[in-house]
């Protein structure tokens, strides 16, 4: 549905994207990640039409975005950074607005609004000027104009900046409960929000491409993932750091916390295989008694570190 091919945008000297490819099919909420300025508004921007490449060539749903831009626009849904909207216009005014720009007249028109009113929790403000609401109300308002239309193709740039948790919440369960049968893609800074919602992650740092997987591929590249978080209830806790380093899989173990007959301790695996059952089987053979055992996942802010600055631990995966 959407295929990037070796596009490269500059501003004068600077190359905010650089030989960029990746392609996104139908059913596929791919979050778009990088550090500040590493090009991903830029990159959104140039699939949605907003601007034009240097080189290279976006197609969506088969259309060259160049060639027939406007009719390329009917596919897309899109909510840009900041999303810009006409403070002097209610609610309500501002969807009847855009509702006329897709073609939609009485009762269709009518319709479409009410059902992104109730999607995006908007009832409340529909008859206020868009300057009086807040940043969360603003940023509800802009992804509403981009669903209207019930578009193929959903470009969201940070679609959750703004938003209490529970609004969080809201537009994270509207994305998922749309993604079957659309492509989505979404720039943000939350990593939990990748976790949450997308099937795939994309990193783009310094204008290039520099990963691309599934959230679990990239929690499978972490330090962390699959650490063994342990509580023992013990009254003589000497030898078992040294004992639990000698567990077959275990590559490093620590004392976390110590108090009152309990020990918490933090065990790494080798080969990023699980450690629970022969550290069961450790405690169960010296007579220890588990209080706790916790598996990590991995921690995508560290992966992201480390892929985007080199600052951290991070493997291969």
């Amino acid at each position: 549905m959407i295929e990037i091919s070796h596009i490269t945008k500059r501003f004068g000297p600077i190359t905010a994207v650089d030989d960029v490819s990746f392609s996104v099919n139908r059913g596929e909420v791919l979050g778009f990640l990088g550090p500040n300025g590493a090009g991903k508004s830029t990159t959104m921007k140039m699939v949605a039409g907003f601007l034009t490449p240097d080189r290279g060539a976006i197609r969506v749903g088969g259309m060259d975005v160049a060639a027939i831009p406007v009719e390329v626009k009917r596919w897309i849904g899109y909510l840009p950074e900041g999303a810009p909207l006409y403070g002097e216009m209610t609610t309500r005014g501002f969807l009847q607005f855009v509702a006329g720009i897709r073609g939609f007249r009485g009762a269709e028109a009518r319709r479409r609004i009410d059902s992104v009113v109730e999607k995006v929790s908007l009832g409340s403000v529909l008859e206020m000027p868009i300057d009086t609401l807040s940043k969360g109300f603003k940023r509800r308002v802009g992804l509403s104009q981009a669903i209207l239309h019930d578009p193929q193709i959903l470009i969201l740039d940070e679609p959750t900046d703004g938003l209490d948790p529970n609004q969080k919440h809201e537009v994270r369960a509207l994305i998922r409960g749309m993604s079957a049968e659309k492509v989505i893609v979404l720039s943000t800074h939350i990593l939990e929000e990748v976790d949450a919602v997308c099937t795939r992650a994309t990193i783009i740092a310094g204008g290039r491409l520099v990963s691309d997987g599934t959230p679990e591929d990239l929690l499978r590249r972490s330090r962390m993932h699959n650490a063994l978080r342990l509580g023992l209830a013990i009254t003589d806790p000497s030898g078992v750091v040294e004992t639990l380093r000698a567990v077959p899989g275990v590559s490093h173990a620590e004392v976390t916390s110590q108090s009152d007959g309990r020990l918490e301790l933090l065990l790494l695996p080798a080969d990023d295989g699980p450690l629970a059952g022969p550290v069961s089987a450790a405690a169960h053979a010296n007579g220890w008694r588990v209080t706790a055992m916790h598996v990590e996942r991995g921690r995508l802010d560290d992966v992201f570190r480390a892929i985007t600055t080199g600052e951290g631990d991070a493997g291969n995966g």
